[in-house]
């Protein structure tokens, strides 16, 4: 008889924060990471943190702790799911210029849209003079997306700089909402459009991961699955695993 798999905890945030020196905490984190049996990938920046990891629940609390003592940082989005058995193969963290790169100057941590909270997505995205769009690539966008949003059919997060010039423009009456997988991307599109003369902008808070969790699914205006990084491969309602 197999043995059962343990309940695993995944955790998934990000924080535009300044972070002086990223290079002198890659060992030492990666070092709490592995004494704590925790799994997947930290990315860190000098605008600030992007993570998914996971471990049985006391030692993701106990590592999440370490980490707020190390940065000292908040997570303005932070959602935890639960799996049996471990996602991740190993422990990494990396270090690079961006969390996320635009290919332009974009500072969430000094101007960014408003944040919409899920409950309040449907009303924002159903609005006639609103236009949705989904900021991550068109994979994603075919395995599932909001109902009316708009497909900017990219590859590459820095190709939505050439569809923005040429489709939106900062005269436009329309207001803009926008969304992706847990927030991040979105986020600094937002930056990228408040400091392009964007008025209205709106980003989903906490992504399609937080509207799935928080939105009941006969309100639920999500068509498809979300397509996730870690090998569950897409969540529906609920975050529960596609089958």
């Amino acid at each position: 008889m197999a043995a059962m798999q343990p309940l695993i905890r995944i955790a998934t945030f990000y924080c535009f924060t300044p972070i002086d020196a990223p290079e002198g905490l890659k060992a030492p984190m990666l070092a709490r990471m592995q004494a704590q049996g925790v799994r997947g990938t930290i990315t860190l920046a000098r605008e600030g943190i992007n993570a998914t990891i996971s471990a049985e629940p006391a030692s993701l609390e106990a590592f999440m702790a370490e980490l707020h003592g190390m940065l000292a940082f908040t997570t303005p989005t932070y959602r935890l799911s639960e799996t049996l058995g471990q996602p991740f193969k190993r422990a990494k963290v990396k270090v690079k210029p961006e969390l996320i790169s635009l290919g332009e100057a974009a500072h969430p941590a000094q101007c960014v849209g408003r944040y919409v909270k899920p409950v309040d997505w449907n009303a924002l995205i159903t609005a006639p003079d609103v236009i949705t769009v989904d900021t991550r690539n068109d994979y994603e966008y075919a395995l599932g997306h909001f109902t009316g949003a708009v497909n900017p059919g990219t590859r590459h997060f820095k190709d939505m700089v050439a569809w923005t010039a040429a489709n939106l423009r900062p005269d436009d009456k329309r207001r803009i909402a926008m969304y992706c997988t847990g927030g991040i991307r979105c986020e600094k599109y937002s930056a990228y459009l408040v400091a392009h003369g964007f008025g209205e902008v709106y980003h989903l808070h906490g992504g399609i991961l937080a509207y799935l969790e928080q939105v009941a699914p006969e309100e639920s205006l999500w068509q498809g699955q979300c397509f996730v990084f870690d090998e569950r491969v897409a969540v529906g309602q609920g975050l529960q695993a596609a089958g």
